[in-house]
């Protein structure tokens, strides 16, 4: 087993550890839409950088298709 040469002080402990913390994501306005979204992510619309760069496909209501007739 690992054995620990000497104890780590709290200080110490916590100084290592203090750049595992969560950080909040920097979000974006979109400039067509004014959706807000991810830097550097395309909007769920299929924009980037106000350009259109992906066509996205329009998910029909699931309720519809299921319904037993």
């Amino acid at each position: 087993m690992a054995v620990q040469k000497s104890k780590v002080s709290r200080a110490r402990r916590g100084a290592r550890r203090s750049h595992n913390a969560l950080k909040n994501t920097t979000l974006s306005t979109d400039q067509v839409s004014g959706e807000r979204h991810q830097r550097h992510v395309m909007s769920s619309d299929g924009f980037y950088k106000g350009k259109k760069v992906m066509e996205v496909k329009i998910k029909e209501d699931t309720e519809e298709q299921n319904t037993p007739e």
